[in-house]
């Protein structure tokens, strides 16, 4: 027999986490590292994780274009990786956190017609109007190593590898695409 899933919300964690320690008894781990088990439980790395989590989810919510909020999406990346794009949603600097920078690849990609070979000078044309810090050729390779480009063995034409975004890629590409509304000049 398969069970449902039986979903739990818990308004606040520091007073679950109180009663759970008192059912626990002189078994019971601290405070804190009880409340690091559940929010990793949780699917986050700790509690801190998840209290940042929780607020750019609630500063996101907040802002004028809707998200695709879920439990399994870092809200914090997302608004992290957002404030690396301008006005115009171009990627304004190359990210120093590496998961930063993977979710912005994602963007880009997203913007890389699928299904299609690509010259070198046209890819980097391409890259030069979705980023302002203009260097197409770390994109690029970056792209690769991350698998979500391929390249022909003489170098000659580049192609969009398919896959499933990340939900994170998902809803920042969602809020980003109102901006891409505007024509893209190359600086």
């Amino acid at each position: 027999m398969t069970k449902s899933p039986l979903p739990l919300t818990i308004g606040d964690l520091s007073q679950f986490t109180r009663h759970l320690s008192r059912q626990l008894g002189d078994a019971a781990p601290s405070h804190l590292t009880l409340m690091n088990m559940l929010a990793r439980a949780g699917g986050y790395q700790n509690h801190q994780h998840l209290r940042s989590s929780t607020a750019a989810g609630v500063r996101l919510a907040q802002s004028a274009v809707p998200s695709e909020q879920t439990n399994a999406t870092d809200q914090r990346l997302i608004e992290r990786t957002l404030a690396q794009f301008d006005d115009a949603g171009r990627l304004r600097q190359w990210p120093s956190r590496r998961a930063v920078q993977t979710l912005a690849l994602f963007v880009l990609w997203s913007r890389i017609p699928a299904a299609t070979a690509i010259r070198e000078k046209d890819i980097n044309t391409r890259l030069n109007e979705m980023h302002s810090f203009e260097d197409p050729a770390t994109l690029r390779r970056t792209m690769i190593s991350c698998g979500l480009l391929q390249r022909e063995r003489d170098g000659s034409n580049y192609q969009r590898r398919e896959q499933a975004p990340p939900q994170e890629a998902l809803a920042l590409i969602s809020r980003l695409r109102p901006r891409w509304a505007a024509p893209v000049s190359v600086r």
